[in-house]
């Protein structure tokens, strides 16, 4: 047999293997299959962590100057406090799921209901031709002038409203333009201003929206009323529900 032959038989794999080129020095330099770098490690150290590290430090210790009972004391109270404020922020967060949902919860009762919102804005639709709100007033006031204005700010109607009781007056309007007709479906602001202490001045006015659906919302914020017209409030400042 020739010097070739035998390096070309040398050079045979003996076993059969799929992976395998033929040539000895690729297969040599081929990286394994399996990754060999190991699995990133937690970097919290736990509460076996760290009575690993306190035996560690009392195996370690000075026999002439040993650790003070009380500082030793005082490394394991700190420890387990923070190990409690740890468990008590996990349950914090659960709670403030559960206490999440549960809200939603209520506030799907609200559904298909009317609730009073702190804004001057209605919605004017087919389902809803009128719009109900309360002006906040500081004193008795004989006469309320209230006004109307579209999206746009131009005012669509302008009407009285007796304010002589004082406190919370209730408006509605009725839907109709200055000369009578109908509104198109939509979003209007209620305006109010009376003379108080002989000085005109604009007056609050809260206003009652239809409830359509409810949202979940994020622990910050509580369920969320989505209204008809596009608005949205959280529930929190809803002033007052109505049956109708």
């Amino acid at each position: 047999m020739s010097l070739i032959n035998q390096i070309n038989q040398a050079a045979v794999p003996t076993s059969q293997n799929t992976s395998s080129t033929g040539n000895p020095f690729l297969d040599g330099i081929r990286l394994p299959k399996d990754s060999i770098v190991p699995e990133a490690k937690s970097q919290n150290l736990t509460q076996e962590d760290f009575f690993s590290l306190l035996s560690q430090q009392l195996s370690m210790q000075d026999p002439f100057k040993p650790v003070d009972n009380d500082q030793m004391i005082a490394q394991m109270a700190s420890f387990s406090t923070v190990d409690g404020i740890s468990n008590l922020n996990k349950e914090i967060v659960n709670l403030n799921s559960v206490m999440t949902s549960s809200q939603a919860l209520q506030a799907s009762g609200l559904v298909g209901r009317k609730v009073l919102i702190p804004t001057d804005t209605g919605n004017i639709s087919a389902e809803s031709p009128t719009i109900k709100g309360v002006i906040s007033t500081p004193s008795k006031i004989p006469e309320l002038t209230v006004r109307v204005e579209d999206e746009k700010g131009q005012v669509i109607t302008t009407f009285k409203v007796d304010g002589s009781e004082g406190g919370n007056v209730d408006v509605t309007w009725d839907g109709l333009d200055k000369n009578g007709l109908p509104v198109a479906a939509g979003n209007y602001s209620i305006k109010a201003n009376g003379v108080v202490d002989g000085k005109a001045q604009e007056l609050p006015v809260s206003t009652y929206a239809h409830v359509s659906s409810v949202s979940l919302g994020t622990a910050s914020t509580g369920a969320i009323l989505n209204l008809r017209g596009g608005m949205g409030i959280k529930l929190t400042d809803v002033l007052a529900v109505s049956e109708t």
